[in-house]
């Protein structure tokens, strides 16, 4: 039922309403990973504005084994873009906390995330831009985001869009196959989106849009996923006073 030209023209549409009031000449400015996800955005983006409106910003921690794949994005795109090398950002807060703190290996995994969106948003407020949030409908489902780091972002193409979707669009819109068949990687533990979720998008996206699943255990798996992690889909819980 996804009609791929329909959804990617309504999508850019979209982009285009929302900095005409949220931004009018605004730029947008995208994290580019290299994978389909950044690919795919920036390039909806460049549809929407203008290849001369995007910026891409690539943010190694220290060597980045696949940054190939995003100076191929940039290179494909036409984009102007940043290199910005974020390991001695991260390396400087870690070495500042006190001696007798331990920071968990999950701190570990998300302290690049969001030291990246910090890097984002210095591009934006120092190119008059709006920064793009390039998570995926399969990634915010089971909460596979950094809340406050790939997590955030002023709009959002993909949210509404699994990766199977988001494939289909990268295809239309002609961004090279190696980028959009790239494994999905987080580029902070070395393992694949995949192995850290224990099941494939495949399987989430079809129970996403179908609501069928063949193992029960990984249904199990997903919902409680889901569960734990709406919190970071919704806004901050705030205290209303009862005057």
């Amino acid at each position: 039922m996804f009609n791929v030209e329909k959804v990617t023209n309504e999508c850019v549409d979209w982009i285009k309403e929302f900095f005409e009031e949220n931004g009018k000449g605004c730029n947008a400015i995208v994290g580019i990973s290299g994978g389909k996800d950044s690919s795919v955005t920036a390039a909806l983006c460049a549809k929407a504005l203008g290849k001369e409106r995007v910026i891409g910003v690539l943010m190694p921690c220290g060597e980045q084994a696949d940054i190939s794949c995003s100076q191929l994005l940039v290179k494909h795109l036409g984009i102007k873009n940043y290199t910005i090398n974020i390991k001695e950002a991260v390396e400087g807060v870690k070495n500042s906390m006190p001696k007798d703190f331990e920071l968990t290996a999950q701190t570990l995994t998300n302290l690049p995330a969001r030291i990246r969106m910090a890097t984002l948003y210095a591009v934006a407020q120092s190119n008059n831009g709006r920064v793009a949030n390039t998570c995926n409908l399969s990634e915010d489902y089971v909460g596979y985001a950094t809340r406050y780091g790939d997590g955030a972002g002023d709009f959002s193409p993909l949210a509404n869009l699994t990766v199977a979707e988001v494939k289909q669009i990268g295809r239309y819109l002609g961004i090279p196959e190696e980028l959009v068949e790239k494994p999905p990687i987080d580029g902070l533990s070395g393992k694949t989106d995949e192995d850290n979720l224990g099941f494939t998008y495949a399987v989430l996206d079809r129970y996403i849009r179908e609501g069928k699943i063949d193992d029960e255990e990984t249904k199990k798996r997903i919902d409680y996923l889901h569960k734990i992690n709406l919190f970071k889909l919704q806004l901050i819980p705030s205290f209303k006073p009862n005057f």
